[in-house]
């Protein structure tokens, strides 16, 4: 999955995986299945182009790695987000960032964008920052960020739906999940925001195994060196399966939800990364040989399983993009 998971680290997630996705170049590239697919519905349902009011876009200076300072709410796929008063700011992260935010880039999807962006998009750190009036959603944000790439980097992109190697998401046996994959419970606490716990509300129960923050991926601790651990709360099966591939999974083709679970659910998921896999952790990392690997976890924790087959999904095609002048 892409880095534990999603990762544990937002910022070490970024950088293992631009890194490790290389190995991916030139392998999931197949023939058309149709020449253009429409607009995703959440584009539409978010309202559509918008623009900042003030925006402004520059090269870090700092000398600091990139990804060293993260944004002022999260950027992944997920419904995490924090109240930010109409104010996108973001320092010292390449240009792929903030195009796989823009539009809602899963890890399935990352398998397919990553080949065809030239390296300053995946090296070059940028700040950036954006100010609206109101109080706009995240998927407006990630549309009024479409429009800012469009100006300063003269980004066009355009979607094609391909016949390509997947894997298709099942249950293991049809009727039973495993223990750590359970629809979430109606009426339960759950935030989409990082906020402290007021000293005068009534304490919350939430079930440890799960993350607190409800609506997208988390890091979580693993219970021994050497294994990833993640999860989500009130997530479909949808966004689990697509974020299954790339990363510490070892996966190499996106994958598709065919296990027929409707509604939203709570799931955690505690694996060794294998160091044999294309897209396994750096030298440093020491895999746990004692945990399960990603496809025993898989079945015996969530009661899930996998299949190789071939099938359509939309890819997003990068038409343009340029480097903008020196500051």
């Amino acid at each position: 999955m892409g880095t534990p998971f999603a990762g544990q680290d937002p910022k070490r997630k970024l950088v293992l995986k631009v890194i490790l996705a290389v190995a991916l170049t030139g392998a999931v590239f197949v023939p058309l299945c149709s020449a253009q697919s429409r607009t995703p519905d959440w584009q539409a349902a978010a309202g559509g182009r918008m623009v900042f009011d003030t925006a402004s876009v520059h090269e870090s200076s700092t000398s600091e790695p990139p990804h060293e300072f993260g944004p002022n709410f999260p950027l992944g796929p997920g419904d995490v987000y924090i109240p930010n008063g109409g104010h996108f700011r973001a320092a010292n992260l390449p240009l792929v960032v903030y195009i796989k935010f823009a539009y809602k880039i899963t890890d399935s999807q990352e398998l397919f964008l990553l080949p065809q962006l030239p390296t300053w998009v995946t090296t070059t750190p940028f700040d950036i920052q954006g100010t609206v009036q109101g109080n706009p959603t995240k998927d407006q944000m990630r549309l009024m960020m479409q429009s800012l790439l469009a100006d300063h980097f003269r980004l066009a992109i355009h979607y094609e739906t391909r016949q390509v190697p997947v894997f298709v998401l099942l249950v293991d046996q049809p009727g039973t999940l495993g223990p750590l994959l359970q629809q979430h419970p109606d009426g339960s606490p759950c935030p989409t925001t990082f906020r402290s716990p007021s000293p005068t509300a009534a304490p919350q129960t939430v079930d440890s195994r799960f993350p607190v923050t409800c609506g997208g991926l988390m890091g979580m601790d693993p219970s021994a060196p050497g294994r990833f651990r993640a999860g989500a709360r009130n997530v479909p099966m949808e966004l689990i399966a697509s974020s299954m591939a790339g990363g510490a999974s070892g996966l190499n083709r996106p994958v598709l939800d065919k296990t027929g679970l409707t509604g939203t659910f709570d799931f955690a998921i505690e694996f060794s990364p294998q160091p044999d896999e294309p897209s396994a952790p750096g030298a440093n990392f020491r895999s746990d040989p004692t945990g399960p690997t990603f496809a025993q976890a898989l079945k015996e924790q969530l009661g899930l399983k996998l299949e190789p087959q071939t099938g359509p999904f939309d890819v997003l095609v990068i038409e343009n993009v340029e480097e903008p002048p020196a500051n």
